[in-house]
């Protein structure tokens, strides 16, 4: 169910301008933000002329009234009917103290109508407004196209994607991840540092599988939470020829990691497999980290906090299921196309059809029996948002890369859970990659949201990112 967003809205407003155009200016934005599901927090016109911001004690008053519902503000939209109070505007978001995204609109002056009395001047206005907020170090981002009318269809896609800026910003609002098990010895390259996120507001809250293990031992098979679910996996994918003794063992490593999750406050997780939960207990999680990110709580295998991260940014911009792929093989010789593979805990979303079956990799090493529990299919093909972060220790920042392409439909034979991607100048990305030392994991998403991925990352958490859809050939 899509996140009903919450924005408080400030009217800019400048007394020798036509003060009509704050009044209707102010009722315009507002059944413009209804229409569209939004619920609003603003001044009434009871509280200050027209409803508006312009003299300091208004700017107090609407500091004190966001600082009020600072836990339901998910953004802030600054509305320019005329040229606006530059000062009220930035003394109301300091005085609120909020820190969530901020979008500036400036509606457009009719050519043909620019008397005194209809000039609104907000084209002008709103680089005052930017300029001020820019001096008193307030983040914020802009409309598509300098002015735009609030009841136009380019604005509706101004806030579509301005509401997926503020998922991601609040969903890494103190975030909470799961590392479960160690780092596979195989897997450096998965490494990061917990310093850096924690800067960044995210915490990392660790479980040792011997932990995992130890709560599975004292549950009973017949334990009403391990039985409700293995009907949920058995309703989730096709079981069949799996044995019934794995899909307990599933069912008892469920149980314990999102009961963990919800006693410690973890939106997400990233779990160690590669193979000790082949080897000490006989199955692998792939299903139940599936269905995890298939609930929209990311979940990525061999410990990849950072994989799951980015997981998580696209979940929270485009409210759909996220999957960590590896960039695994060239697709013949066409140099846009790419295979993205995993062996597979890829959520059902993901997939044209799946099933339950054993791990074909890590069966050579630890026997078919140890390994049923992932979910095998063919991706579907469609649009797709990629994005990878990574925590740059040399440097001491965190940093990414984001972009735009698609899954295909192109012929495919191989196991686990794979698709064929398509990747605009995917040869200069693959550069980047390897020039950058960045990870074979990428997030994945079938939607097109690297814009406010980016927006996200880089204006509200300070991240180093590179946008491959804005690089030229």
């Amino acid at each position: 169910m899509a996140k009903q967003m919450t924005f408080g809205v400030i009217v800019g407003n400048r007394g020798f301008f036509p003060d009509q155009l704050a009044k209707t200016g102010r009722e315009e934005i507002l059944r413009v933000l209804a229409a569209d599901g939004i619920r609003t927090i603003a001044l009434t016109t009871e509280e200050s002329k027209f409803g508006a911001v312009e003299t300091p004690t208004e700017a107090r008053l609407c500091g004190d009234l966001f600082r009020k519902h600072r836990d339901e503000i998910d953004g802030v939209i600054v509305t320019l009917p005329n040229f606006g109070e530059e000062r009220g505007i930035v003394d109301a978001l300091r005085h609120s103290t909020l820190k969530v995204p901020v979008l500036v609109q400036a509606t457009p002056d009719r050519a043909e109508d620019m008397k005194i009395s209809h000039r609104r001047d907000s084209f002008c206005g709103k680089m005052s407004a930017c300029n001020n907020m820019m001096q008193y170090g307030i983040p914020y981002s802009l409309t598509a196209a300098h002015t735009v009318q609030p009841d136009s269809d380019a604005f509706r896609k101004d806030l579509a994607w301005f509401s997926s800026v503020c998922r991601v910003v609040r969903g890494f609002t103190n975030l909470r991840i799961g590392a479960i098990g160690a780092r596979p010895a195989a897997f450096n390259t998965v490494r990061y540092s917990e310093k850096l996120l924690e800067r960044s507001g995210l915490s990392v809250e660790t479980l040792d599988l011997s932990e995992v293990l130890g709560r599975i031992e004292r549950l009973k098979d017949n334990d009403d939470s391990v039985q409700a679910k293995l009907a949920a996996i058995q309703s989730y994918v096709s079981t069949n020829n799996i044995p019934v003794a794995a899909l307990i063992k599933m069912s008892k490593l469920g149980v314990v990691i999102e009961t963990w999750m919800q006693q410690t406050y973890c939106t997400v997780s990233a779990i160690q497999c590669w193979t000790a939960l082949e080897e000490y207990f006989g199955v692998v999680p792939c299903t139940v980290m599936s269905m995890m990110s298939d609930n929209l709580f990311p979940s990525a295998c061999e410990v990849d906090i950072c994989g799951t991260v980015s997981m998580h940014a696209l979940a929270l911009a485009s409210q759909t299921p996220s999957a960590l792929l590896d960039w695994n093989n060239n697709y013949g010789s066409d140099p846009d196309k790419c295979v993205c593979f995993h062996c597979s805990n890829l959520p059902k979303h993901f997939f044209k059809d799946v099933i339950m079956d054993f791990q074909a990799i890590i069966a050579g090493t630890v026997g078919k029996e140890n390994t049923f529990g992932t979910c095998v299919g063919r991706v579907k093909a469609g649009a797709m948002t990629y994005v990878r972060f990574s925590t740059d220790d040399y440097h001491g920042k965190i940093r990414g890369y984001v972009g735009q392409g698609e899954f295909t439909n192109d012929p495919l034979e191989t196991f686990g859970g794979a698709g064929v991607a398509r990747i605009p100048r995917l040869q200069k990305l693959l550069r980047l990659i390897c020039e950058q030392g960045f990870e074979h994991h990428v997030a994945a998403n079938f939607s097109q949201v690297a814009s406010p991925v980016h927006e996200a990352a880089t204006r509200y958490l300070g991240w180093t990112m590179y946008n491959h859809d804005l690089e030229q050939a």
